[in-house]
């Protein structure tokens, strides 16, 4: 997961510096298409196959992970940043409700359950804390609509997550898993160009090469980030795993200062250090629960 977040971080830079000449619509296409050709290749070379004996699964996974990237991407345009970032983050948040969630309908249903330690929720909202602290967000009064719905995309982040788990646990492989997701994105890189191009708006752009680079970029970090991913949810436990999900929060901002320039304060160093602590502490938790 560790692994995972740096190349997550390492798409972001990426999607930064694509994002100055191409659509959204674009980006989401050439994430998707990259991913896909390269896990075909992938499969075609080693002779791993591809065809899933629980498509249902990949679905729901697919329709979530897309959905809550794509309101991600709309809050992004809407609001500061730091804000949108911040309610994509709170997906570690949720994922910890939902568990809980699941936790009290077993006992109610008299089924098998395990009590999620306490100190691993804390771990949890330790993280959210350094996220909130590095990227401090704001919300003006008539961003109402875009706040919501940066929760709401958090909340998706974090069904796709546990679908990612789910999968694991069904068997499926890492390649297969983001295969699927890969091609999902791509479908949905083209419904997103299509509605801006009937809404009168400039889908499509011819990229420079620079920026070709960039969008291969994204797709190839993305990729490797998602196979590393899926295999951390698939063997790791849920909330630990999201609990290390953070540090991509503290990755990409070193990478903003070293190459965008943008300002160190101290509430920063003191949220990446809440977000180390986090997992650290999220870590010598582990094994007080299985999901």
């Amino acid at each position: 997961m560790v692994l995972a977040t740096l190349l997550f971080a390492a798409m972001g830079v990426c999607v930064k510096k694509a994002a100055s000449e191409v659509s959204t619509a674009e980006i989401v296409f050439s994430r998707g298409l990259v991913g896909a050709v390269l896990i075909g290749a992938l499969a075609w070379w080693q002779g791993l196959r591809l065809r899933t004996q629980v498509p249902m699964l990949h679905l729901w996974r697919g329709f979530a992970g897309v959905c809550a990237l794509s309101l991600w991407f709309y809050t992004i345009g809407r609001l500061p940043l730091s804000t949108a970032v911040t309610l994509n983050y709170m997906s570690s948040v949720w994922m910890a409700v939902f568990l809980l969630l699941r936790q009290i309908w077993r006992r109610w249903s008299g089924r098998h359950h395990q009590a999620i330690p306490v100190p691993l929720l804390a771990s949890i909202l330790i993280g959210f804390v350094g996220v909130a602290l590095v990227l401090r967000p704001t919300l003006q009064r008539d961003q109402w609509l875009e706040g919501v719905l940066g929760l709401v995309s958090g909340m998706l982040s974090a069904w796709a997550y546990l679908q990612v788990a789910q999968l694991g646990r069904a068997g499926e492989p890492e390649h297969r898993v983001v295969f699927y997701f890969s091609l999902f994105g791509t479908f949905a890189g083209l419904i997103m160009g299509a509605g801006l191009s009937v809404s009168g708006h400039v889908a499509w752009r011819e990229p420079s090469p620079s920026v070709m680079v960039w969008l291969l970029g994204v797709g190839g970090f993305a990729t490797l980030a998602q196979l590393a991913m899926t295999r951390a949810y698939a063997r790791g436990q849920a909330l630990v795993m999201a609990s290390l999900q953070y540090l991509g929060i503290a990755h990409a901002f070193v990478l903003g200062v070293f190459l965008f320039d943008d300002p160190v304060h101290a509430s920063a160093i003191a949220g990446m250090l809440l977000i180390i602590m986090a997992g650290i502490h999220a870590t010598r938790n582990s094994a007080a629960i299985k999901d």
